[in-house]
């Protein structure tokens, strides 16, 4: 095997003390770059896709296309971004988070689960996704209420305000993690899937198809990785895949986070009730399934850029010098 030192100059390396800590503070910076232009990249539809899973008063009688008209003429182009900032906030920990932490769960099974390859990544994906949900989940709390927020009837004045008012008014630190059950549960195959299909596919890619869909490495020619548009579709197909099988856990999740200030609070406390409310009140279709068309418009780009950019950000990192 190649050495470190032909792979790449050694003014791109650390010393050997303390290079496994900024490795991992490299993989981290990658995966949060990579969400971070992954959700803006869909920011204005995923602002439509949480008025549509919590049914909002102004917008539940329209349509995804009347829906975006009716938001750009009541609030402007921006508010397309309502809680953006919010997201950008959450998102960069939680890609770092989840990226960094798939890394180093995959290596840890590898080495303690004698299974197939497939398992690994599946394991891996699922517990990072859980990982990242647990120390992001107050954000995506504060973010969701930002953008359910409609032009004139502003219940917080930003950030700093969400957080203070969820915590004196809906019984502390209790009030930020209101919904975090079904987000556990739903994130446990999305992110498995994810993670898992967009693996199997690009391993399966540059082992059958190296010089048709693969490229050296910018960092280590020794290692192949995929060429940008194929990057972009493998990623878009396992955001599909994922968002299909955890879609019906996200609403619920949404619900949740928002029932404080819906009007059907007390229908909607736990797991169980929201799920039984939102099929009865709205069925399948229309309700643990509203939206869904539009996730997949929206959830298509997100998994293609994150992904991708999450290898492009690996190799200006230098992140593939050490790959076994």
């Amino acid at each position: 095997m190649t050495s470190e030192a032909t792979i790449a100059p050694s003014r791109n390396r650390l010393p050997n003390s303390g290079y496994r800590d900024y490795h991992l503070l490299r993989s981290f910076v990658a995966g949060g770059v990579a969400s971070c232009c992954a959700k803006t990249t869909i920011a204005p539809l995923d602002r439509i896709k949480i008025l549509f899973q919590a049914q909002n008063v102004h917008y539940r009688h329209l349509g995804v296309l009347s829906t975006i008209k009716a938001v750009k003429q009541k609030e402007g182009f921006l508010g397309f971004y309502k809680g953006n900032g919010a997201m950008m906030v959450r998102i960069f920990p939680y890609g770092a988070i989840q990226f960094m932490a798939f890394d180093r769960y995959k290596k840890f099974i590898r080495k303690t689960i004698n299974r197939s390859e497939h398992l690994h990544r599946l394991m891996a994906g699922s517990m990072a996704g859980i990982t990242a949900v647990m120390c992001t989940y107050p954000l995506d709390m504060v973010r969701a209420r930002l953008a359910f927020q409609v032009k004139g009837e502003h219940k917080y004045n930003g950030i700093i305000d969400a957080f203070k008012s969820i915590y004196t008014k809906e019984g502390g630190f209790r009030g930020y993690y209101r919904g975090l059950v079904p987000t556990v549960i739903g994130m446990a195959p999305y992110a498995g899937f994810s993670f898992f299909t967009f693996e199997t596919l690009k391993t399966a890619g540059l082992k059958h198809a190296p010089e048709l869909l693969g490229k050296p490495s910018l960092d280590n020619p020794d290692v192949m990785v995929l060429k940008t548009p194929v990057s972009l579709c493998c990623g878009g197909i396992a955001g599909a895949i994922s968002q299909t099988i955890s879609y019906p856990l996200d609403v619920t999740r949404r619900r949740m986070q928002l029932s404080a200030i819906l009007p059907d609070s007390e229908k909607c406390r736990t797991m169980f009730q929201t799920l039984t409310f939102v099929c009865k009140e709205h069925g399948i279709r229309k309700g643990i399934y509203r939206g869904l068309s539009l996730n997949y418009i929206r959830c298509i780009p997100s998994q293609a850029v994150a992904f991708t950019t999450y290898e492009f950000m690996r190799q200006i990192l230098h992140l593939n010098e050490s790959s076994s």
